[in-house]
């Protein structure tokens, strides 16, 4: 089992489709859902999965928690998205990685990016915060560039 970091590759093709709004204003509802080690994330994920999602404890419930999106902008030909930091309150978990997935889009609960931690974090009976990079041109989570 692995976890690769990536942009799903459905994604980019749902993006041309016209499949994902990232309006921070009336835009689609995305989430985040958190995995072990055990499991299997790529670039040809399509979807949110419950396979090794990590247990149900303190804040975090199976499915993850919802992403406030800070919208979108544009600096020197990159069109970048930002979401705000997410944190799960007083639970114990482990986690090697995590999945960003749109529930509002028509293909159900569609995959947008995988997230690698390279080693598993843990919380115990603690608050586990997921801290997204500055939305520049060259960091940001999700990014275009021509």
């Amino acid at each position: 089992m692995a976890i690769t970091q990536a942009i799903a590759n459905s994604f980019k093709k749902e993006l041309l489709e016209g499949e994902h709004n990232f309006k921070s204003s009336g835009g689609d509802v995305f989430k985040l859902a958190l995995y072990t080690s055990a499991a299997t994330l790529n670039s040809a994920t399509t979807s949110y999965t419950t396979g090794s999602e990590v247990s149900s404890t303190g804040s975090y419930v199976a499915t993850g928690g919802t992403l406030v999106n800070s919208g979108t902008s544009i600096t020197a030909g990159v069109a970048r998205c930002d979401f705000a930091n997410l944190s799960f309150t007083s639970v114990t978990l482990t986690a090697r990685g995590a999945l960003i997935y749109n529930t509002s889009a028509t293909v159900t609960n569609a995959a947008v990016a995988v997230l690698n931690f390279t080693t598993d974090k843990t919380a115990t009976d603690g608050t586990f915060t997921i801290q997204f990079p500055a939305p520049t041109s060259t960091a940001a989570i999700l990014r275009i560039s021509g």
